[in-house]
């Protein structure tokens, strides 16, 4: 039986793997959060709402385009020229509300309508057109640009909250591809000391000085370790594969994680705590992507009441033109001044009134309006509460963790002072390799305990950053 056992044990410290000798490359935190935000389709995607907000605020300010427009007809029958008429025009909207129009017309014919007749070189007109009352201090038009403007605000809110909530999860992800690394390296580390206990107590057994069992309990140790330590790297794998999620080029195609990156030293990542982060809390609540999100919603009720209201007032409008002997506008015909031909004879006027009795129609949106607003107030309220309730509870379980890890530092340090006692002891033949593998035992596990801690700290400094609306 003796003899089967030596020859176990001398010859299964052989089938131990060995270990990857290619050299590790250090992948740091900021590295990572550059790659992400620079090249992730996400972000990519949320990019594109600051072009699509540009192109509508283009678009509404169309409304105010100056347009050309022509007009041309002609009836010829039997042999006869019954009419032909011309108009070549330009209308250019203002922001003012007045639209001004600028033609040129032209006619002749056998059966021409008296009132289009015109003189011979035809007739050149300027023109205005001027709400006086529902129209003149806001519109239609002037209100898409406006809505426009606040629907860029709105985008460019949008896409703080998407990255604000989608760079959590890849912070997230690091952090548990940190952990999983600094477990693989605690077991590794220990792998490799119960190797050296393993291959010294194999010498000693087979110089006499140590008995069979003490070799035999070593080996078990170093076949577990060894089998966490497996666990632990193929979780560091997979943790890598997850990352790598994140992970794409400029071009836009995904990156696989090479197998020899590793994580900075988990020490250089420890969350700092500093005062001056959330000093002022009640402004960070304040501009939150979700609350700005809702205030410009507000704000975009507002123009649509704003307008409602024009429609309270009735619609009243005139236009004037000034007419000319073909270009002429000056003095269109010989003995005219230039006041008689522009204010008293060569013009052409005409007023547009209408009013709605009952204003139903205008009256119900602006309940509605008003109902909305309400609403938006009510969300605004809950939504304030709910962030700093939200924000609050992260603080104490970060504080509470960081305490923690304090106290864990100090169990660290304890544990890994008994460890080493116990190596003094176990030189002098004192101790066992029974007490000193549960001593190794209880500082992994302390150990693994303290890193958790660590990550989790982390994580939650970046769980109230985005609690806040600050990750960017």
């Amino acid at each position: 039986m003796k003899q089967i056992l030596v020859y176990i044990l001398v010859f299964s410290g052989l089938t131990i793997s060995a270990q990857n000798t290619e050299s590790p490359k250090v992948f740091t935190y900021e590295n990572y959060l550059t790659l992400v935000r620079q090249n992730h389709p996400i972000i990519q995607q949320v990019n594109l709402l600051e072009a699509q907000a540009n192109a509508q605020l283009l678009k509404a300010k169309g409304n105010f385009d100056p347009k050309l427009e022509a007009e041309h007809q002609h009836k010829q029958f039997s042999n006869k020229n019954y009419f032909r008429a011309t108009e070549l025009g330009l209308k250019i909207p203002t922001w003012w509300g007045a639209d001004v129009k600028v033609a040129y017309n032209w006619a002749n014919g056998d059966f021409l309508n008296p009132e289009n007749n015109l003189p011979q070189n035809g007739q050149a007109i300027i023109g205005v057109e001027i709400p006086l009352l529902n129209g003149l201090l806001f519109d239609k038009r002037r209100e898409q640009v406006q809505q426009a403007k606040l629907l860029k605000n709105l985008n460019e809110i949008e896409r703080q909250k998407i990255i604000n909530n989608f760079m959590l999860s890849a912070i997230e992800s690091y952090w548990n591809w940190v952990y999983a690394y600094k477990e693989y390296e605690t077991y590794n580390n220990f792998k490799n000391l119960a190797q050296n206990r393993f291959e010294l107590t194999k010498q000693s057994f087979l110089q006499g000085m140590k008995p069979a069992i003490d070799t035999l309990e070593s080996y078990i140790q170093l076949q577990n370790r060894t089998l966490a330590e497996q666990q632990a790297k193929q979780n560091f794998r997979n943790n890598g594969l997850e990352l790598s999620v994140f992970l794409w080029n400029e071009n836009t195609e995904p990156l696989e994680m090479e197998e020899n990156l590793i994580p900075n030293k988990i020490e250089n990542l420890v969350f700092e705590n500093n005062n001056t982060t959330f000093s002022n809390w009640e402004n960070s609540i304040n501009n939150h992507p979700e609350i700005r999100l809702l205030e410009t919603q507000t704000q975009q009720l507002e123009l649509k009441e704003k307008l409602k209201k024009e429609g309270l007032k009735p619609n009243l409008s005139v236009n004037y033109n000034f007419l000319g002997n073909g270009f002429d506008l000056v003095n269109p015909y010989l003995g005219e001044g230039v006041g008689e031909s522009i204010f008293t004879n060569n013009y052409k006027w005409g007023v547009q009134f209408s009013y709605p009795l009952l204003l139903r129609k205008t009256r119900g949106d602006l309940q509605l309006i008003a109902l909305k607003q309400k609403d938006l107030n009510y969300k605004r309220i809950y939504k304030k509460q709910s962030i700093n309730n939200k924000a609050q509870s992260i603080l104490e379980q970060l504080t509470l963790t960081r305490n923690q890890l304090i106290e864990q530092e100090k169990i660290v340090a304890n544990y890994q002072s008994l460890l080493n006692a116990e190596n003094v002891k176990f030189k002098i033949g004192e101790s066992s390799i029974f007490l000193l593998n549960n001593r190794e035992q209880k500082l992994i596990d302390a150990q693994l305990k303290q890193f958790k801690q660590i990550v989790l700290l982390n994580k939650l400094n970046e769980k109230l950053n985005n609690a806040l609306g600050l990750i960017k």
